[in-house]
């Protein structure tokens, strides 16, 4: 068991909090094709959980290291950008469009997925394993994630029409790489 606490082991325990987000993102794709959204969101915030304590785990016992830092970003792609922008997909575009507007939809989805994407690569080419600094440039995918978390349930609640949502998309995907500045908790 000593693996859980080395910082050279590629299965310690924060790394292991991570599998545990990308298990959960990965269940959550699941259950949107199954048009289970509900148990989805709820995958989707049991791995966000795993994401804030897989960081404070590493930091805590020294467990930082360069494959932490990448699989962390792997698993932030799939449960804050892939899952959110999927379950809008099935839940709103495809329920409200066709034709140019679903080929629309799909490009601000492709344009937000590259954003996330984007972030995340420079977020790594700018940080040491382990460093944590003040402020965010730019808002952090699990920040994005809220927001669309938040667009899709004023989608659903029919306060956000489905243009509304593409609208939002874009603009919380520029929010990604801007040049906002975003207090780190």
């Amino acid at each position: 068991m000593k693996f859980l606490f080395s910082g050279t082991s590629h299965f310690n325990l924060a790394n292991m909090f991570t599998f545990v987000n990308i298990t959960a993102g990965l269940s959550a794709t699941y259950f949107i094709t199954q048009n289970n959204f509900f148990i989805a969101i709820i995958l989707a915030w049991v791995g966000g959980a795993f994401d804030i304590f897989d960081g404070k785990i590493a930091r805590k016992y020294n467990l930082s290291n360069e494959f932490g830092v990448q699989l962390d970003s792997f698993a932030d792609f799939l449960s804050f950008v892939l899952v959110p922008v999927f379950l809008i997909f099935q839940a709103v575009y495809a329920v409200n469009f066709s034709g140019i507007s679903i080929l629309i939809a799909a490009i601000v989805s492709i344009y937000y997925v590259i954003s996330g994407l984007r972030r995340l690569i420079q977020f790594n080419i700018n940080t040491d394993a382990g460093e944590v600094k003040k402020f965010f440039t730019g808002v952090p995918t699990p920040l994005g994630a809220i927001l669309l978390w938040l667009v899709y349930l004023a989608s659903t609640y029919e306060l956000l029409p489905a243009f509304g949502v593409i609208v939002l998309m874009i603009v919380i995907g520029w929010s990604l790489n801007s040049k906002i500045k975003v207090p780190h908790l």
